[in-house]
């Protein structure tokens, strides 16, 4: 979900810094930033304005930050090539085995997000976590059928 809040007419609660790291201040909350937040990371030397305007890098901030992808394993037609070639790799893994095996490798890509990451690794790397749980969703409901 996105929101738009002016501070200046709805204070918030909290440590918020308005404009703090240039305009628009973007920031994002879930489990893991609490009330406070986290903000946007600046990935260029452009204007945050000019930054975020471009599409590719709005929509790329935004999967990597809900965690999720616009890439559908059942429907890739919205899938880059590397998305569709990580879909086909696994793919071919046996249904028995290929929960198992996604879930292992959440873990691992999990584990490497803390590291100093470009944009485009840190991006990647949320891109297949994303995929990988929707690996793991098919695969429960064919067990439960």
């Amino acid at each position: 979900m996105f929101g738009d809040i002016n501070l200046s007419k709805n204070p918030v609660r909290g440590n918020h810094n308005p404009g703090a790291g240039g305009w628009p201040t973007i920031k994002y909350f879930n489990k893991q930033t609490g009330i406070e937040g986290a903000p946007y990371d600046k990935k260029t030397n452009d204007a945050m304005c000019d930054e975020l305007g471009n599409e590719d890098n709005m929509q790329a901030y935004v999967e990597l930050a809900a965690g999720t992808s616009l890439c559908n394993v059942q429907d890739p037609v919205k899938c880059n090539d590397k998305e569709k070639t990580f879909i086909e790799k696994w793919s071919k893994i046996a249904p028995d085995a290929v929960k198992q095996q996604a879930e292992a490798e959440i873990v691992r890509l999990t584990g490497m997000k803390g590291n100093r990451l470009t944009a485009d690794a840190a991006s990647w790397i949320g891109k297949r976590i994303a995929i990988l749980k929707q690996f793991v969703v098919v695969q429960e409901v064919a067990d439960e059928l």
